[in-house]
């Protein structure tokens, strides 16, 4: 009896063991080194949504080196999660790319957005509680009835922001018909008011001025510059403008606020920026001998 046929047994068992063995290295192999579109740990919800909201990616895949994200609108990206939105409804094939080689798609729904109607036009709208008709260089309170937390007010004489509080406070400089224009956040419209400016007084062509109302022209433009630095508008405009144009550059110059400690123009100036609400009532200039630089300035304020 040769040898084969004393270890027959064994040697089926050994052949049958190392066939097995080599299966299961096999399937170790192919599970380790070649992937398919399975292995790929990426996911993409919501898979409907509408014209600008989230949609949310994240990719776990642990063999992945590189990663490449197509949302199927001509943006990419290769991170391993974030958010993306859609601008123009349709139907879109998210995919994912790993190291070149897998892919994995998912579609996305894009809606457009409807604007639903309110049952009560007059619910939630917001409204400007302000007069219809003041005076030119006359403080006025911009009121907004409303729930919003944003607010943009131009007032329609600069062409500019000129406050962003819910309360605010303007004086016009020149006389006119002014619309008052609002945005807010929860507004799909702006919210406009009409206003009459009247001249603070009558300027007839062959009548010229008197002393006393060139003096108050210049008080009041004083206050209204020293209003828009409390209102928190540029502040280097407005000082620099009052500076140049009153003080003769003399940043030491004495400013009264009734109640208060005297204080030099640049102090004042820089606190009347971060105190919110100030509302001056009135403005005073005392010039020098000369008349031609403000010394003192004495102001009525109040919140």
């Amino acid at each position: 009896m040769n040898y084969f046929q004393k270890n027959r047994k064994n040697i089926i068992i050994g052949v049958i063991a190392t066939l097995l063995i080599a299966a299961l290295v096999a399937l170790w192999l192919q599970k380790k080194v070649i992937h398919s579109e399975s292995d790929i740990e990426g996911v993409v919800f919501p898979s409907s949504l509408y014209t600008g909201d989230t949609l949310t990616f994240q990719d776990k895949t642990p063999f992945a080196k590189f990663k490449k994200w197509d949302f199927g609108d001509g943006q990419t990206s290769e991170k391993d999660k974030g958010i993306h939105f859609y601008n123009k409804p349709g139907y879109y094939n998210v995919t994912l790319i790993i190291d070149n080689k897998y892919s994995k798609s998912f579609p996305i729904m894009v809606s457009p957005r409807g604007i639903p109607k309110p049952k009560d036009s007059t619910v939630g709208v917001t409204k400007i509680d302000a007069q219809t008709q003041a005076m030119q260089y006359e403080n006025i309170q911009f009121r907004a009835l409303s729930d919003a937390t944003q607010f943009t007010w131009r007032f329609g004489e600069t062409g500019k922001i000129d406050a962003k509080d819910k309360l605010a406070i303007y004086a016009f400089q020149k006389p006119g018909d002014y619309t008052v224009t609002l945005y807010t956040e929860k507004d799909l419209e702006p919210i406009e008011h009409r206003i009459k400016i009247l001249p603070a007084y009558n300027s007839m062509q062959d009548e010229e001025p008197t002393l006393d109302e060139l003096y108050a022209k210049k008080d009041n433009d004083f206050k209204y510059h020293l209003q828009q630095i409390a209102n928190g508008n540029s502040f280097n405009m407005h000082y620099n403008y009052l500076l140049k144009t009153y003080l003769c550059n003399n940043e030491n110059a004495i400013v009264k606020v009734t109640d208060s400690k005297v204080n030099n123009f640049y102090l004042y100036c820089a606190g009347l920026q971060f105190d919110k609400n100030t509302v001056i009532q009135s403005v005073k200039l005392n010039f020098d001998d000369g008349m031609t630089c403000v010394t003192k300035v004495d102001i009525n304020q109040s919140k």
